[in-house]
């Protein structure tokens, strides 16, 4: 199936609930981790950042929908969405002696202003060549000057949008989450992995906009 025809089909598939997209249940569900662990009754500083250049990504949506869910909850939520804003790739000059300044005076100031007091970071993103998208890539790789700041405790959310239905196509971008977490010392709080969907807007009509919904308010 050519581009064309597959966005064609995924609109038809999008617009009926439990309809299929490439051959697949277009609700049925990859590995996710547990969904909404109970902190008790903590009102956390939440840093939500997305890596979707779409104005109507699905990522975002989840986004959206988790925030609302936090903020109902009583949480402080702050967004980030890095394929709007100025954040220049890491250059590797060390200058930042990876806990210092940085050479780039950009919007990543946003970033570490959040980062470093959050107590959970999401992270939402479209799967873009079987990897997270350049955008939040890009943030991501900015961690390193504050580096020092950020190996404590915090909890983490990850949101993944992705075109086809196959588990094993998301599993890349899952272990990278996990390896990042483990190597700052965080703790995955819920994974929402959403596949099937392609057109922007195609993620409102699953039940994922309401788990990222439930995740963000049970928090």
């Amino acid at each position: 199936m050519n581009r064309r025809d597959f966005i064609k089909a995924s609109l038809t598939a999008a617009a009926v609930t439990g309809g299929t997209l490439l051959g697949a249940p277009l609700l049925a569900a990859a590995p996710t981790a547990n969904i909404g662990r109970k902190a008790g009754d903590k009102k956390m500083k939440i840093l939500v950042i997305t890596g979707s250049p779409r104005k109507n990504s699905n990522s975002g949506a989840l986004a959206a929908q988790f925030i609302r869910g936090a903020k109902e909850a009583g949480h402080e939520t702050a967004r980030f969405d890095a394929a709007l804003k100025n954040v220049h790739p890491c250059s590797a000059c060390s200058h930042c002696g990876m806990d210092g300044p940085c050479v780039y005076q950009d919007d990543f100031s946003f970033v570490r202003e959040h980062l470093v007091p959050a107590d959970l970071v999401a992270f939402a993103t479209p799967m873009y060549y079987f990897g997270i998208s350049a955008q939040l890539k890009s943030v991501i790789d900015r961690f390193y000057a504050i580096n020092g700041k950020i190996h404590v405790h915090k909890r983490a959310v990850l949101m993944m949008t992705y075109a086809n239905t196959a588990a094993s196509e998301a599993a890349p971008i899952i272990s990278h989450y996990n390896v990042l977490l483990k190597y700052l010392g965080w703790e995955d709080a819920g994974q929402i992995i959403v596949p099937g969907v392609w057109p922007e807007g195609a993620v409102n009509n699953t039940k994922y906009v309401e788990a990222a919904y439930r995740l963000g308010k049970t928090l």
